[in-house]
């Protein structure tokens, strides 16, 4: 797609062309860790037991890419702004400087996680049975931080280029990959949670390399210097103030994933942290064309605020908010109506499945209108609005869900109070998300984009 077109091309036809390639590539990235959940749920023996432990160290997963999204997150948008401004060499900057900082940022990762990985472990709700599943898989899986940080924070910058089918390439190579591999460890290897680590680390590894050389090539605008790496303050920070948002959000879901497994191993042992695996897992699907609408319409934004095209920025987000409304809300639907058939597909256990299809309603019930939530706030990291953004992710994850879960978790609702936290948490925060975009948009067009 040309850059001009992002000024000019019909919204709807426009919106749908970014995302489509991009919902594509979620779905997909998304069977990263979908998929080695549903092979291994239904190996036969000790296939609940090994899900439960990979569930385990999702938290660490999450923790993972939420730096990647601190920089990605930040740096894209901006780079898209400075396009918008027609300002391609600071783009190229943002770039660099992102590139160098997420390769830096993964070597302590790797350091910290492998140093405090066995305690850890307890402290996300692993039992006796389950630690040697979730030890095994983390201890591969962190060879593969590299890979992570810069095939999901790199990524961005490719879609701030409106090249939405090459972003969905580089994600559905590795993603292929790790489909193709998974049954090759797990079954013909017979090496369980261990195959599917290291089924993920390659395919990460092809993603990543495959990211970083198109970004060093003549065919992106926004050019890479691998021979110039650099961390520049006054560019770093900026984007760590627009990425801090995206990196709250996806950083306290790992601190939700612990609070939500160390209650329900007090209350109800390892089959409930093993439905709340389950219950992730079926959340994570359905949130992903909802990320893929989000990536396509950030950079959207971004180059229309910056190119003080205004009516062009309400016009994206009023369609977007559409899209995204109507999704959310026939998914939770369907979720509620056939609560069985969701669960089926990610363990064959008759015992675990009858006891998660209770707790599913509540669960899942406020995500009928969460898409008011995503797509503004979202649309606030388009405009470069990080203080709001961060205060947003903050609300809903911290200020709301943790609290509720111990609180309605400690009434006589039990275990349906820790499931019921998520609904009522995804529900208020969506309502107040939208009351304060329509209330801060008209001040946040008229004062205009920053310049470079």
């Amino acid at each position: 797609m040309e850059q001009n077109e992002l000024g000019t091309k019909r919204i709807p036809s426009l919106v749908m062309k970014m995302a489509f390639p991009l919902i594509i590539a979620q779905l997909v990235n998304g069977l990263y860790n979908i998929v080695d959940r549903i092979y291994l749920g239904h190996l036969e023996g000790a296939g609940a037991e090994i899900l439960t432990g990979v569930g385990i160290t999702y938290p660490v997963i999450l923790l993972i890419t939420a730096f990647s999204n601190l920089i990605g997150s930040g740096g894209g948008p901006l780079a898209a702004i400075r396009l918008g401004q027609k300002e391609g060499k600071k783009a190229d900057e943002i770039l660099t400087v992102s590139a160098t900082s997420l390769v830096v940022m993964s070597a302590i990762l790797m350091l910290v996680f492998y140093i405090l990985k066995n305690p850890l472990i307890y402290i996300f709700g692993a039992s006796e049975k389950t630690f040697i599943h979730a030890d095994s898989y983390l201890t591969i899986y962190l060879i593969g931080t590299p890979f992570v940080q810069l095939t999901l924070g790199l990524n961005p910058f490719i879609s701030a280029q409106g090249k939405t089918t090459m972003s969905m390439l580089t994600v559905i190579i590795g993603a292929t990959l790790n489909i193709i591999l998974d049954p090759l460890f797990i079954f013909v290897l017979d090496m369980g949670a261990s195959g599917a680590a290291i089924a993920t680390v390659i395919s990460q590894a092809v993603s990543g390399i495959y990211v970083t050389a198109f970004l060093s090539s003549r065919h992106s605008t926004i050019k890479l210097d691998i021979r110039k790496p650099k961390i520049k303050k006054n560019v770093l920070l900026p984007i760590l103030g627009l990425g801090v948002s995206p990196f709250i959000m996806s950083a306290t879901e790992a601190a939700i994933n612990v609070a939500f497994n160390s209650r329900l191993q007090v209350l109800g042992g390892d089959m409930a942290v093993g439905t709340m695996t389950i219950f992730s897992s079926i959340l994570t699907f359905i949130n992903m064309p909802v990320q893929g609408m989000n990536q396509a319409v950030t950079p959207l934004i971004s180059y229309n605020f910056g190119a003080a095209l205004d009516d062009r920025v309400k016009g994206i987000y009023r369609f977007s908010l559409s899209v995204e409304f109507i999704y959310c809300f026939l998914t939770s639907c369907l979720c509620n109506i056939l609560p069985r058939l969701a669960i089926s597909l990610f363990t064959t256990d008759e015992a675990l499945i009858d006891y998660a299809v209770p707790y599913m309603k509540f669960f899942i019930t406020g995500m009928a209108i969460f898409g008011l939530q995503s797509c503004s706030q979202q649309t606030f990291i388009g405009l470069g609005q990080a203080k709001i953004s961060l205060f947003l992710a903050i609300f809903r994850k911290i200020i709301l869900l943790i609290p509720l879960v111990y609180i309605l978790s400690s009434t006589p609702l039990g275990i349906k109070g820790v499931f019921l936290a998520e609904s009522i948490s995804d529900a208020t925060s969506a309502a107040l998300t939208f009351i304060i975009f329509m209330t801060k948009l008209p001040g946040i067009l008229k004062k205009g984009a920053p310049k470079a």
